[in-house]
């Protein structure tokens, strides 16, 4: 296990204060000098962009679905809002659209349920955000974009804010369409389009406002060894920044190796785990089963995203065991759909048992971390 002291008072300074004040770290409000993003835990959400389809479109959903579609039965606030009650990691599904867009702007429910139109901005050019083509496409940001803009607004609104993580999922998979109403299909995701993810990145967000794999791998020759000794930036680096990942794995995490195989190259941590070279973000969502891999990855210096609930279980019954066990794994970032209560099911939210939203780590913070020192 990692075990990392704080940086001691110089010893005619203690020596001279002992008597009134001892050695002790920074005050309130004043950054720990070695405390660094890895450092803290904190409340994220999932889906962070979700709204829930409208009560004909959920009775639709459910007379095909039955009790699975209860997972598309949750709403986010926008993504200021989320900014303003604490949560410093956004979770955002991604889809590739056509040139002209458009592609994901008339689900074929809409007209046959009477249901009100998609947001005009499906209609644009670019990348999309929302959760299943045709049947869950509500959104409060529709696109990329829209939501970058929402996060920088917020942002330079706030520009001493603790960094905020964006996970992306890359979505394109198919959907059942048992009435054969010619569901769309989505864009596949290819290196190209990742080639576009990175583009829209950055026309919201300039380069010194990024977090990105350069910045912790500096001069070690790979990413995990740069974490594995300890190179995550400062908090006091990283107050202000974005730093963007992404969840997926297998042939789209290789897409996008393949576009920028040089780490020092990318905007965007990719998940994955040691002993691969570019380690650094692990994705670990069962925190009960995972418990150990993520409090020994935690101790290694990765960052791990795990999840409080999933699916609207938890909420439904209240049961706050797997909450419990995330916030214990000393994963970074504590995903959930529950920021406050859902009032139709239990009063369960996501959060800490005490309602905070962020804390210094029990398993990685160093000994001086007070929570005085995690404001923003």
């Amino acid at each position: 296990m990692r075990r990392r002291g704080i940086t001691a008072c110089s010893l005619s300074v203690c020596l001279a204060a002992a008597s009134f004040f001892g050695c002790r770290g920074p005050g309130p409000g004043v950054d720990h000098p070695k405390l660094r993003l890895n450092d803290i835990q904190v409340v994220a959400t999932h889906n962070s962009y979700h709204v829930e389809p409208e009560a004909k479109l959920m009775t639709a959903l459910r007379s095909v679905l039955g009790d699975a579609a209860n997972g598309f039965e949750y709403t986010h606030m926008p993504l200021g809002q989320e900014l303003d009650r604490g949560v410093r990691q956004l979770e955002l599904d991604v889809f590739v659209d056509t040139p002209t867009g458009g592609h994901y702007a008339t689900p074929k429910l809409v007209p046959l349920l009477g249901l009100a139109p998609v947001d005009p901005k499906m209609s644009e050019p670019g990348l999309k955000v929302f959760h299943v083509q045709e049947v869950d496409f509500r959104s409060t940001c529709p696109t990329f974009v829209s939501c970058l803009e929402a996060v920088k607004a917020w942002s330079d609104a706030h520009p001493r804010h603790l960094p905020i993580v964006i996970q992306i999922e890359a979505k394109d998979g198919a959907v059942a369409d048992p009435a054969n109403l010619g569901f769309v299909t989505p864009v596949p995701w290819s290196s190209a389009a990742f080639g576009s993810l990175e583009s829209e990145i950055s026309s919201v967000f300039p380069n010194d406002r990024i977090i990105r794999p350069a910045d912790v791998k500096g001069r070690k020759p790979t990413l995990r060894e740069a974490v594995l000794a300890n190179k995550w930036p400062t908090l006091a680096d990283a107050r202000g920044k974005v730093m963007f990942t992404l969840d997926d794995t297998g042939a789209k995490r290789g897409m996008y190796r393949t576009l920028r195989p040089d780490v020092t190259d990318r905007l965007i941590f990719v998940a994955a785990a040691p002993p691969d070279d570019d380690a650094a973000y692990v994705v670990k969502n069962d925190p009960v089963d995972d418990a150990a891999d993520i409090k020994s990855l935690v101790s290694q210096g990765f960052i791990v995203r795990t999840r409080a609930d999933a699916d609207t279980v938890q909420a439904r019954s209240g049961d706050t065991s797997l909450r419990d066990a995330a916030w214990a794994s000393g994963a970074q970032y504590i995903s959930t759909d529950y920021l406050v209560p859902d009032e139709r099911f239990t009063s369960y939210v996501g959060l800490l048992p005490s309602g905070e939203t962020i804390r210094c780590n029990p398993v990685a913070a160093p000994k001086g971390c007070r929570p005085s020192q995690l404001t923003g």
